[in-house]
């Protein structure tokens, strides 16, 4: 797939720390891509979360791959998968099929991108699901469906705002009480209602993450438990 004229020209193809099995498609600074590609389109864009892999997505991704079981022959959704570094992780670990979602056109582009660089198959959704009245309310037909029917529901870092973590807990509370299972990845950023979910894994983060956020410490991986 060609990058340029895409937004996706000047990123960098390299392994992610701590999660060395996949390779994503980064930006150096994620800042500077987004002040540029505003400057392109003179026009105000969502901010890139895709364009960095944040430590949740990170934890969820390790313990996938550490713990293969947790997928292997099972339909996945990657929600709000941003890079797809969770998707991808989930392939490699033998998911018999992937559906990845983004509402951010620019994420969908990078998540058929890393997907390829990875050498796995994703099925890529942008349909906004956390409204529907359980996630299956709809998708852009991009590549095999929205992943409404998944077995195992993986969300890395999804509560970082107040108001998006309601919506995400609701459409989370759904999967479940249709029989999924849900996994999210979070670092302490303090809109996760703890006493909803069970700790399955903690990692220590990563130096380069610590650094970008310094008052962070550990990550976690939390099954979410049914009401």
């Amino acid at each position: 797939m060609a990058t340029q004229g895409t937004g996706l020209d000047r990123l960098r193809l390299v392994e992610v720390p701590f999660v060395p099995e996949v390779r994503l498609h980064l930006a150096e600074d994620a800042t500077v891509w987004w002040a540029r590609m505003e400057a392109r389109a003179d026009a105000r864009l969502t901010p890139p979360y895709w364009a960095s892999a944040w430590a949740g997505g990170k934890a969820v991704a390790r313990y996938v791959l550490d713990h293969p079981q947790t997928v292997a022959g099972q339909r996945v959704l990657d929600l709000a998968s941003g890079s797809g570094m969770v998707a991808i992780a989930a392939a490699k670990a033998g998911a018999a099929g992937v559906t990845a979602n983004d509402i951010d056109p620019y994420a969908v582009a990078a998540i058929r991108l890393n997907a390829r660089a990875n050498g796995v198959h994703v099925n890529e959704s942008h349909a906004d699901l956390l409204d529907g009245a359980d996630g299956a309310d709809g998708t852009d037909g991009t590549d095999g469906g929205d992943g409404a029917d998944a077995d195992t529901v993986l969300a890395g870092d999804v509560f970082y705002d107040r108001s998006i973590a309601r919506r995400m807990l609701a459409f989370l509370d759904r999967a479940a009480g249709r029989g999924a299972r849900v996994l999210v990845g979070d670092p302490g950023r303090g809109h996760l209602p703890a006493d909803r979910f069970r700790t399955v894994a903690t990692y220590r983060i990563p130096l380069a993450d610590a650094f970008a956020d310094a008052q962070l410490t550990h990550m976690s991986v939390l099954e979410l438990r049914r009401s």
